[in-house]
């Protein structure tokens, strides 16, 4: 129960972090740069430049309005994990805005590229957090989730659309240049979020089929000098009945190891992902990404 209560608390921490990042970043360099591209913070901005409306002002109505439509139409059970986001973050905007300001004058950059890269960092990090802790800020999730119950898009899909929308509004709005580094912007925050939720790759994940199974196992023990795991196969197509071999290899010995699967057996069939995580196994020592 206190591991529980401890996680909980963490969790907690995280996402209130999490969410005064994001604030601060949008107070510091969103809307004095015009950086326009993700959900309802880039349409404030955008709204702001059009018609003099106060971004943080559209952000509470926006927020708030959108609350009550996904209680209407996704229900209590999905509502209620964004309440807290949904208050939480533009009374983060109003507490972060005078911090802001104080920094400001630290933060302006002769270069511009520089002021989107570290735009994209804050973005990047503050929503790695806010998504790790479980929760949401409201606003553009429910965009998604609407689109996704009732016009079946998946919500990362979703999500893209409306991003690529915004920027190509603030394109029009401002510059052509703005628009571009938003792009920029998103792209880059959206890797460091990826990151954040799971990790950077250290290793490789190998699926392979092969007629010669015995040489290729016996590289891999004595080359490579890691373990594997042998998955019965059945073809779709030809039914026929064959081994799959399952390899974890570091990311300094991928090309190599491809490049001994393919002189082994050049008609072998293989799969390769990124492996962010191992537990247990054979351990050794040029695997250090296994503890």
């Amino acid at each position: 129960m206190e591991e529980s209560n401890r996680k909980i608390i963490i969790q907690g921490l995280m996402f209130v972090f999490g969410v005064f990042l994001l604030a601060l970043c949008y107070n510091l360099f969103l809307i004095p740069n015009d950086f326009a591209f993700a959900g309802m913070s880039g349409i404030a901005i955008l709204v702001h430049e059009v018609s003099g409306l106060n971004p943080t002002i559209f952000i509470y109505v926006t927020n708030f309005t959108l609350l009550i439509i996904s209680f209407i139409f996704l229900g209590w059970e999905t509502t209620k994990k964004t309440i807290v986001g949904t208050i939480l973050y533009p009374v983060m905007i109003s507490f972060t805005l005078p911090i802001a300001n104080v920094l400001l004058e630290h933060f302006q950059f002769q270069e511009m590229l520089v002021t989107a890269v570290l735009t994209a960092i804050f973005y990047g990090i503050s929503n790695g957090l806010i998504y790790k802790s479980g929760h949401t800020t409201g606003g553009n999730d429910v965009i998604m989730q609407l689109l996704n119950k009732y016009l079946k898009i998946p919500e990362s899909k979703g999500l893209m659309i409306v991003n690529v929308c915004v920027i190509i509004c603030c394109t029009y709005v401002f510059t052509i240049e703005k628009g571009i580094y938003s792009l920029i912007i998103m792209i880059i925050s959206t890797t460091f979020v990826d990151k954040l939720l799971y990790g950077i790759s250290d290793s490789k994940l190998f699926y392979i089929f092969t007629k010669k199974p015995h040489l290729l196992k016996k590289i891999i023990f004595e080359e490579f000098e890691t373990g594997f795991t042998i998955i019965p196969t059945k073809g779709g197509y030809s039914h026929t009945k064959g081994s799959l071999l399952m390899v974890v290899a570091s990311n300094r010995d991928y090309y190599k190891f491809k490049t001994r699967i393919l002189e082994i057996d050049p008609d072998a069939f293989f799969v390769i992902d990124d492996c962010y995580e191992v537990n247990g196994g054979v351990k050794r020592s040029n695997l250090p990404f296994i503890e």
